[in-house]
This record gives structure tokens, C-alpha cells and sequence, in this order.
């Protein structure tokens, strides 16, 4: 039986993910014009996916993601509910570093004219000692007050091996 402050917090997820879904299909709408020109922009959220993904390795994946995590940010995982806020993101690590092993690397991205949103998506592996995992990413990134990108939005999915 669900209590009232669960009811809630479903609706909350449902409503948030509603929006997203409509951002995102608002956003393919609109023409290429919705997005900058300027290579700096894009190459910044770019350049800022792959500092994360290299101190991911370094550090572990969980202390990176907390690291890059907007205050706001939006993790989805695959089988679970999205995780939503730093706090609740960081809780969900328990405080573990997390794998060094997950490498990814971004294939495409742009930035809004108006700056302040981006995305990256992208492919990743994860290799242990006799397999090698592979998917594909996407992330949201938000330009902060000081310049610097941080993750708004996250996630991804297993696919079979990328064929060259």
C-alpha cells in the first residue's frame, strides 16, 4: 500500500519526467537556428565530458559523477527510478568510489544559443577481466554561474559491440 508521501513522490517523478520528455521532444523540433555556432561552446561541453570520463578512471565513477552533478541533476539508470538531486544522487553511492573501469567518450554535441544548456551523447565500455561491456550515453550539461559545465541530465544503455 502506497502512503501519501510516496503517492507524492511518484507524481513528482512522473510529472518531471513528463517534462523532460516534452523539452526534449520541443527541442527536436525546432530548427538547427536553436543552437550556437560557436565552436568554443561546443567544444567546451565536449572537452568537460571527457575531463569527467578521465577522472572517472582516476578517482572512480561514482566520486566523478559527484564531482560534475549539477545541484539539480537528473540520473536515469537502467531498472530503476531516476535519481534526482546531488543529495539523493550521492545516497544512492553510498559513498563508495565506484568503477575506474567505464570509458567513454563523446561523439556528438551542441549547445543552445542562449549557452546556458548543452548535451553530449556518446559510447562507453566497461571491461572486466573476461568481458567487455558496451553502450551508448547522453548527458545534459548546464553552464554554472563561474563557466564551468555540469551534468543536469544523465543517462544511458547497454548495446552490442560498435562494429568499426
Amino acid at each position: 500500500m502506497l502512503t501519501n508521501h510516496t503517492a507524492m513522490n511518484i507524481k513528482s517523478v512522473t510529472l518531471k519526467l513528463i517534462i523532460i520528455v516534452l523539452f526534449i521532444f520541443i527541442s527536436s523540433c525546432g530548427s538547427s537556428s536553436d543552437f550556437t555556432d560557436n565552436k568554443a561552446d561546443v567544444n567546451a561541453i565536449k572537452k568537460a565530458d571527457t575531463d569527467f570520463c578521465m577522472y572517472a578512471v582516476k578517482e572512480g565513477f561514482f566520486n566523478a559523477f559527484l564531482r560534475y552533478a549539477d545541484n539539480g541533476i537528473i540520473k536515469f539508470s537502467d531498472g530503476r527510478f531516476p535519481v534526482i538531486g546531488k543529495k539523493a544522487l550521492s545516497e544512492s553511492f553510498k559513498g563508495k568510489p565506484g568503477p575506474k573501469n567505464l570509458i567513454w567518450s563523446p561523439e556528438y554535441g551542441e549547445v543552445a544559443r542562449s549557452g546556458e544548456l548543452g548535451y553530449t551523447w556518446g559510447n562507453w565500455t566497461m571491461k572486466t577481466e573476461d568481458t567487455t561491456y558496451y553502450g551508448n550515453y547522453f548527458t545534459v550539461w548546464k553552464k554554472q554561474n563561474d563557466g564551468s559545465w555540469k551534468v543536469k541530465l544523465d543517462g544511458g544503455n547497454s548495446t552490442p559491440p560498435v562494429q568499426d
